[in-house]
């Protein structure tokens, strides 16, 4: 197999029907590293709308437990991914996703906009930092998959096309993007996790790449200061290196899914897709956190 081969079996299946090879195809065989930085990315932005980033410092999910929520989320996600929607790992992946975001007070913007970052967000990391771009093709597919697992999740007024997730998206920052101080601790939260996974001289290394990774709008939001043109130049030439490199070789020959991420480390013995996440206790009578506004969450 020479190193566009799977794009061409890839531009032959429908991207309306076979949404799900294709999204496979793409993401564990393709660019399985580039998808996991661009979705670690794409829960990262959700965090500059403030309602958002409280929630998440309200719940010291990734604040008090990073480790574990960064796994969940993975791997919840992955089990579609790699088993299907109609499977049963699938099914109970967003069983288990739907009762955690019901046990809060999550409003179907916020949900609409959270899908649009992962339809979103890898497209533009490829375009910047991939060995290739995505076709036409995967990108249909990618709407169609998000698209599905928006209405498994009850999201209403979903984004049917790619270009209206991306309008869907830059719209939502526009106006939501803002300061919050939970927010900041969570992102603070998240830089130090990232910075964890590597020996400790090189924490700072870490963060400071990851900050010359962040957008201005980001950077704004949080509150930090803009890195400087050494660090980014730096940091994305590193990237555009390395996709030239990994041009260069042989395709994959094996999928690579979440789960064998080395970023993976809380569950070395395996685990159940049942019990991952959050377990809310049943007949608290709605979200354990205090909220000032209504209810909006999608049903499951």
């Amino acid at each position: 197999m020479k190193r566009y081969d799977r794009l061409k079996d890839i531009q032959r299946l429908d991207p309306e029907r076979d949404f799900l090879e294709i999204y496979r195809l793409t993401a564990t065989y393709e660019f399985p590293w580039d998808i996991t930085r661009a979705l670690e990315l794409a829960l990262y932005r959700t965090y500059a709308v403030p309602s958002i980033g409280r929630l998440l410092a309200e719940t010291a999910e990734l604040t008090g437990r990073s480790q574990k929520r960064y796994d969940d989320t993975a791997l919840l996600l992955d089990a579609v991914v790699e088993h299907g929607f109609d499977s049963d790992p699938g099914r109970t992946a967003i069983r288990r996703i739907n009762r955690m975001h019901r046990s809060y007070d999550i409003s179907n913007d916020d949900m609409r906009y959270v899908l649009c970052t992962f339809v979103v967000t890898p497209k533009r990391w490829l375009d910047t930092y991939g060995w290739r771009r995505l076709s036409g093709h995967e990108l249909r597919a990618c709407a169609a998959y998000y698209r599905t697992l928006g209405a498994h999740m009850g999201i209403k007024d979903l984004p049917h096309t790619y270009e209206d997730f991306e309008r869907t998206l830059d719209a939502y920052e526009n106006e939501h993007f803002g300061w919050d101080e939970g927010a900041r601790e969570v992102s603070d939260a998240t830089l130090a996790l990232m910075a964890s996974w590597y020996p400790r001289p090189l924490a700072r290394v870490v963060r400071g790449a990851s900050l010359a990774l962040l957008d201005d709008s980001l950077l704004r939001a949080f509150r930090y200061g803009r890195p400087g043109p050494v660090a980014r130049g730096l940091t994305r030439g590193a990237l555009r290196l390395r996709a030239r490199a990994v041009r260069l070789l042989p395709p994959r020959r094996t999928p690579h899914y979440a789960r064998q991420n080395p970023e993976i480390k809380g569950y070395p013995g395996g685990y159940e897709v049942s019990a991952l996440g959050t377990h809310p206790t049943p007949g608290t009578g709605g979200c354990p956190v205090r909220h000032l506004r209504s209810p909006d969450a999608p049903a499951e």
